[in-house]
C-alpha cells in the first residue's frame, strides 16, 4: 500500500478564546476522495486552510505529497489545486479568457496558457459557453469554470471546499461528474461538503469532525455500519403512532423517532425479527401497512457522531 498523500498529526489552530483545531490527525490515501464533514465551526475550513498553506497551526504538523506545508511551502504550492466556497473567476471576463488569465498568473507562457485554456474547456464541457461573458453563465457553469481554474497545473491533490454550495440538483450533478473524472485520472480531492449524500456518492474514506477532532473514520458503508440497521413502520393509521411508538421502545430499548405516519429505530444486531414486530403490534391493535429493515444514511451516521441536529 502507498504512503499516504496528505496527512496530519496533532494540527492545533486557536483564534483568540476560539480553539478552531485541537489536535486534529488525518490520513488521506493517494488517488481517493476523502470527504470531510462535521458541525458548523468544527474545523474543516481551517484544516483545509492549513493544508493549502494559508495558515499556519499553532501546533503539530501537516505534510502534502511528502512536503511540509510550513517549511515547505513553496513545494506544496506547486502540488495542490484549491476551490473554495464561492466562484472566484473574472465575470466580465469570457470563461477562456479567465482561463488564459489564470494561466499567465501560474507562470505558464502566453501559447502554453491558450493551449492549457482549449484543453480544460473541452474536457469539462464548456467550449460552447467559452466566448461569452461569464455574468451570463449559470451557477453550476460559473462553480465549474471555478473548478477547472485551480486545475491549470495539473495538481496532485485538489481541497474543494463546499464546491456544490448553493447549486441546484443539475449544477451539484455536473460538478460530481467532474470531481470523479479528475479522480480517475489520478487526483487526490480533500472534499468538504455539507450535503450529506454528496459525500455517500463521491467519497472513498470519510472523516467526521467535530470540536477541532476528528471522531469518526471509515468508509461509507463502514460508518454506515457502526450504528446498525434501522427499522422503519408505517402505520395505516396515524392516530396509533404513540402506541406503536411504545411497542418499538419495549422491543428494541431505543426511542423511534418519528415522522408523519412513519416510525424510525435503531435496531439490535440480531435480537429482533421483524415477525415479532408484526405480532407485537398486532397484539396492541395495531395495523402496519410496512415493516421493513434498512441501512441507516450517512445523515443519521452524522447526527449520531455529532449529536447535533444540524448538518455542515
Amino acid at each position: 500500500m502507498s504512503d499516504p498523500i496528505l496527512v496530519a498529526e496533532g494540527l492545533r489552530k486557536s483564534f483568540g478564546d476560539t480553539h478552531a483545531l485541537r489536535g486534529l490527525d488525518l490520513s488521506v490515501r493517494r488517488g481517493t476522495v476523502c470527504g470531510v464533514l462535521g458541525p458548523n465551526g468544527a474545523g474543516k475550513t481551517t484544516a483545509v486552510r492549513i493544508f493549502a498553506t494559508l495558515s499556519d497551526p499553532d501546533a503539530g504538523h501537516a505534510r502534502v505529497a511528502g512536503y511540509d506545508v510550513v517549511r515547505e511551502a513553496g513545494k506544496v504550492r506547486e502540488k495542490i489545486g484549491l476551490a473554495g466556497q464561492f466562484a472566484a473567476v473574472d465575470e466580465i471576463l469570457t470563461g477562456r479568457g479567465n482561463l488564459r488569465m489564470f494561466g499567465r498568473l501560474y507562470h505558464l507562457s502566453r501559447s502554453e496558457a491558450r493551449r492549457r485554456a482549449d484543453e480544460l474547456l473541452e474536457r469539462f464541457g464548456l467550449t460552447e459557453a467559452a466566448d461569452r461573458q461569464v455574468a451570463g453563465y449559470s451557477g453550476g457553469m460559473r462553480r465549474r469554470l471555478d473548478l477547472i481554474t485551480s486545475l491549470i497545473l495539473r495538481p496532485e491533490v485538489l481541497f474543494l471546499d463546499e464546491p456544490t454550495t448553493g447549486l441546484d440538483p443539475r449544477g451539484r450533478g455536473e460538478i460530481w461528474d467532474s470531481i470523479r473524472e479528475l479522480v480517475a485520472d489520478g487526483t487526490t480531492v480533500l472534499l468538504t461538503t455539507q450535503y450529506l449524500d454528496e459525500a455517500d456518492q463521491l467519497a472513498d474514506d470519510i472523516v467526521v469532525i467535530d470540536q477541532g477532532r476528528v471522531v469518526a473514520t471509515g468508509t461509507p458503508d463502514e460508518l454506515k455500519a457502526t450504528i446498525g440497521d434501522r427499522l422503519d413502520v408505517t402505520l395505516e393509521d396515524p392516530a396509533a403512532l404513540s402506541s406503536a411508538a411504545t411497542v418499538l421502545n419495549l422491543l428494541t430499548g431505543a426511542a423511534p423517532a418519528t415522522e408523519d405516519e412513519r416510525l424510525s429505530v435503531a435496531l439490535p444486531g440480531g435480537r429482533v425479527r421483524l415477525a415479532d414486530v408484526v405480532r407485537e403490534l398486532d397484539r396492541a391493535g395495531i395495523t402496519a401497512a410496512d415493516v421493513r429493515l434498512r441501512r441507516p444514511t450517512l445523515d443519521e451516521v452524522f447526527l449520531r457522531l455529532t449529536d447535533r441536529k444540524e448538518h455542515v
